[in-house]
């Protein structure tokens, strides 16, 4: 395998594990409200998002921060 081709599969398991990361924490910021305002949304085309955003004045603090972050993306 060429440097270039080990540097590139390098580069990208990186990025995607920190990706996952994210993605992880952000489920663990707005479980709680997903369990309690759309718990019956199934996941998929952005509608958890939608739901969680219909019920924004009612989410946690925590939760709401992350739903602004992946507005700002």
């Amino acid at each position: 395998m060429s440097k270039l081709r080990f540097a590139v599969l390098v580069l990208a398991i990186g990025c995607s594990g920190s990706a996952v990361a994210q993605v992880a924490e952000q489920r663990g910021a707005c479980k709680a409200d997903y369990d309690k305002y759309c718990a019956g949304t199934l996941p998929g085309g952005g509608r958890v998002v939608a739901c969680l955003n219909k019920q924004h004045h009612q989410l946690s603090d925590t939760c709401k921060k992350v739903l602004a972050s992946r507005k700002a993306q």
